[in-house]
């Protein structure tokens, strides 16, 4: 698999989990303000900017601001799916 749909697949899937916990309009809001991520209303990513691994870590800042630790743990277990994307 295409290292940027891997990206893509991985930066949905937080949004989403986010969504559940923020609720969406926030965790939406979040995400569309790091610079090259694109995401519809609805939480669907269309772009991840040129360094997806960059936009990335700047979205999980964002939300680790808002929300801390609760946040990292909750999203170790998603990381784990992507082996070979070597995030944290």
């Amino acid at each position: 698999m295409d290292e940027k749909v891997q990206y893509v697949a991985l930066i949905s899937e937080i949004i989403k989990k986010q969504s559940v916990i923020l609720g969406p309009e926030i965790a939406i809001l979040k995400a569309r303000s790091v610079p090259g991520l694109v995401v519809d209303n609805d939480g669907t990513v269309s772009g991840v900017g040129d360094n997806p691994k960059e936009t990335l870590q700047k979205l999980v800042d964002q939300y680790v601001e808002l929300s801390g630790l609760i946040v990292k743990n909750a999203l170790g277990s998603i990381f784990a799916k992507y082996p070979d994307l070597n995030v944290k």
